[in-house]
C-alpha cells in the first residue's frame, strides 16, 4: 500500500478526555508508521502545549500549530518554517471595537510567549503548559509585536455576540473560531489561515497527494482540514457541522475512534 499521511487534531480527537493518548490508539499509530505511513499533528495549540504528544508518538514530520498560523519542523531546523501572525494594527482595531462588548479576558500569543490582559488563575492554569513567558497587564500597552493568535474569553452568550461582530466588521482581515470547554474562548488568526493551509503545505513537502490523506477532527477549527483531506473523519463526539461534511464518522475520542478507522482503511494488523 502506498504511504498515507495521517493527520491528527489533539483535543477531542487524539486525546481522551483525560488528555492522554490511549494505549490502543498509540499502538495503531506506531504500527502505521512502521508500515511506511506518515503521521502528523494539526492543532490550534501552540507547540509548547503539543510537543509532549509529538515526542510520545516519536514523530519526525512538521507540525501545524495555531490552526495554521505557525508551521515548523521540530526535528529539522533547515525546514522552511511558516509563521503568519496578525498585523498589530489589526489587533488594536479589534481590541478597540470589542471594548463595546462584555468580555472576561484577552490573551495574545506570540509563538510561545503569552500576554494576558487580566490576571485569572483559570487562564494561567490552561496556558502555563510548557512554562511560557507570561506578561500580565494591558495588552494594548505591552504587546509590541504581531501576535500569532489573539484570544477573547467571554461567557457563552457574549461569545456569540462578539463573533457576530467580528464577522460583520473584521472578516476581511481575520479568521475566528471557538473553543469548547472548559472556557468559552474565541480564537483569532490572520485572514486565510486554517489547518488545511498548513496540511497542504506539509503534504506537498512530503510528496503525498490529497487522496492519500486521512484527517481526524472534532471541532469547527477542523472543518477545512476534514474537507481538504481525501478521507476526512469526524469523531463521534464531533460537532454536527463537521459530521455533515466528513467522509466518515468514527467512534469518540474515548473509544479509540482513530484506531478503528486506521485498522480498516490501512489494513493494519
Amino acid at each position: 500500500m502506498k504511504p498515507h499521511l495521517i493527520v491528527l487534531d489533539l483535543d477531542g480527537t487524539l486525546l481522551t478526555d483525560q488528555q492522554q493518548i490511549s494505549a490502543k490508539t498509540k499502538n495503531v499509530l506506531l504500527l502505521a508508521k512502521a508500515q511506511g505511513h506518515q503521521v502528523m499533528i494539526a492543532t490550534g495549540r501552540p507547540y509548547r502545549a503539543s510537543n509532549v504528544y509529538y515526542h510520545e508518538l516519536g514523530l519526525t514530520t512538521p507540525i501545524v500549530n495555531f490552526n495554521g498560523a505557525y508551521i515548523h519542523h521540530p526535528k529539522n531546523a533547515a525546514w522552511q518554517t511558516m509563521h503568519t501572525p496578525i498585523d498589530l494594527n489589526v489587533v488594536h482595531n479589534v481590541l478597540e471595537s470589542v471594548n463595546a462588548y462584555e468580555y472576561e479576558n484577552i490573551i495574545a500569543e506570540v509563538k510561545d510567549d503569552i500576554y494576558v490582559h487580566t490576571e485569572d488563575n483559570r487562564i494561567l492554569n490552561i496556558f502555563n503548559m510548557g512554562n511560557p513567558k507570561i506578561t500580565l497587564g494591558d495588552i494594548s500597552t505591552y504587546l509590541q509585536e504581531n501576535p500569532t493568535s489573539l484570544l477573547i474569553q467571554a461567557n457563552e452568550q457574549n461569545s456569540m455576540i462578539i463573533r457576530d461582530h467580528l464577522q460583520d466588521v473584521h472578516a476581511e482581515v481575520i479568521e475566528h473560531r471557538r473553543w469548547g470547554a472548559p472556557l468559552h474562548i474565541i480564537e483569532i488568526v490572520r485572514r486565510g489561515l486554517n489547518k488545511a493551509v498548513g496540511l497542504s503545505y506539509v503534504a506537498k513537502d512530503l510528496g503525498i497527494p490529497r487522496e492519500r490523506i486521512i484527517a481526524f477532527g472534532d471541532e469547527d477549527n477542523d472543518l477545512e482540514m476534514i474537507d481538504y483531506a481525501g478521507v476526512g473523519v469526524a469523531m463521534g463526539n464531533g460537532i454536527s457541522s463537521l459530521k455533515n461534511i466528513a467522509n466518515e464518522i468514527t467512534a469518540t475520542n474515548n473509544e479509540d475512534g482513530i484506531a478503528k478507522i486506521l485498522i480498516e482503511r490501512l489494513k493494519l494488523s
